[in-house]
């Protein structure tokens, strides 16, 4: 209990083994503080104590005190502690706000966020939520798929350790909570043969405009792009004489944004059936639209790209239909080129550099094709 003995100077007094001062700063919040030094209660002690709680009187009558300077007088003050580290939801947004990053991703970060974590903490300061709290609401969850959990806990993982990181806290409380592993997408390529097939129909059941979709689907076949980048190829990118097609841009979520995937611009060659799609492409949205693959049908005026995959994969699915092809997504196409490009015994460096994937990538998501087209050959070097 603290005691001021007869003499103590005012606003000074003794707690256990420690000296505490009271004074008023008018217009903080709160007003009246109250700060326990780590100085012995000694006759020196005491005076030291006299002399800053003086000091900040003095600051704060001159209106100079801020809350910098109280948290350097004061750095172990909770009113410090109150002012200096943020809320959970403030900090999240500036983490936000901080990332470059597109509207979409953007949007998804919030949602994700929004739905999974602020409930819980936005309220509640950084430094206050540990590993236990996160694995409460982890358990507590239902989530949709092993996916969207990973998904939410890698998000809150990179806010937490960006805080650690910015000396908010000492430990990622993220950190020792195990994630889910995500079985990854199987690999489903068309054969060549399914691949030709497609894109006959293609041309000889769409007219006029619309067989710029027999277009889209040929140079997709053959040059392996991703949806989101061949939708946003612009003629200006396209060097005919070159034979290459620069990919600097993509479309997401109905939008054109000038970068890509992986952040780094690539040229992609394109052999003889690449380059005839575009030859048909040409003769349909060459002045028409800035862009290669322009749909069919502009209904807004100014928007010349395909804004939605709802507009390709319906005659994509047409085409399987009706020639008994098993149903895969549009993006398979990539796979398909990539797989083709293995077996055809290309170089992997020079098939992961137009895909604009990484070597490693390639050869661990194409690994069954690239060994299937080898095993043989390796094997005969024992005879």
């Amino acid at each position: 209990m603290a005691r001021k003995p007869v003499g103590m100077p005012g606003g000074v007094e003794i707690v256990g083994k420690s000296v505490r001062i009271r004074f008023t700063w008018k217009g903080a919040t709160p007003p009246r503080r109250c700060e326990t030094l780590p100085i012995p209660p000694t006759p020196a002690g005491i005076a030291q104590a006299a002399s800053l709680r003086a000091d900040v009187k003095q600051l704060i009558k001159l209106g100079v005190m801020t809350e910098e300077k109280y948290a350097e007088l004061f750095p172990s003050s909770s009113y410090t502690l109150q002012n200096t580290i943020p809320l959970f939801g403030e900090y999240a947004q500036m983490w936000l706000d901080s990332r470059e990053i597109v509207k979409g991703t953007r949007d998804n970060y919030k949602s994700t966020l929004n739905r999974y974590w602020m409930p819980h903490f936005a309220q509640r300061r950084i430094d206050q939520i540990g590993s236990v709290d996160c694995r409460r609401v982890v358990s507590s969850t239902e989530w949709p798929s092993p996916g969207v959990r990973r998904n939410a806990c890698d998000k809150m993982s990179s806010i937490m350790e960006s805080a650690v990181q910015d000396a908010l806290i000492s430990r990622n409380p993220m950190a020792s909570i195990a994630r889910p592993r995500v079985t990854k997408k199987v690999v489903d390529p068309f054969t060549r043969e399914e691949a030709e097939q497609i894109i006959a129909w293609l041309y000889e059941n769409l007219e006029g405009r619309s067989r710029i979709y027999a277009c889209y689907f040929e140079f997709a076949f053959f040059t392996g792009m991703r949806p989101c980048e061949q939708v946003a190829l612009k003629w200006s990118e396209v060097d005919l004489k070159a034979r290459t097609a620069h990919v600097c841009r993509v479309m997401v979520r109905g939008g054109i944004h000038e970068r890509i995937k992986t952040k780094q611009h690539r040229h992609v060659l394109m052999n003889d059936r690449a380059m005839r799609a575009l030859e048909e492409a040409r003769k349909l949205t060459e002045g028409r639209s800035r862009f290669v693959f322009a749909p069919a049908l502009m209904v807004d005026k100014g928007v010349d790209w395909i804004r939605s995959d709802s507009t390709t994969k319906e005659h994509f699915l047409a085409a399987m239909q009706a020639l008994g092809i098993r149903r895969r997504r549009q993006y398979d196409t990539r796979h398909t080129c990539a797989t083709m490009c293995l077996m055809a015994g290309m170089n992997p460096a020079f098939i992961a550099n137009q895909l604009g994937h990484s070597v490693q990538m390639l050869l661990s998501t194409y690994a069954k094709w690239l060994n299937s087209t080898s095993d043989w050959a390796e094997l005969q070097k024992l005879d």
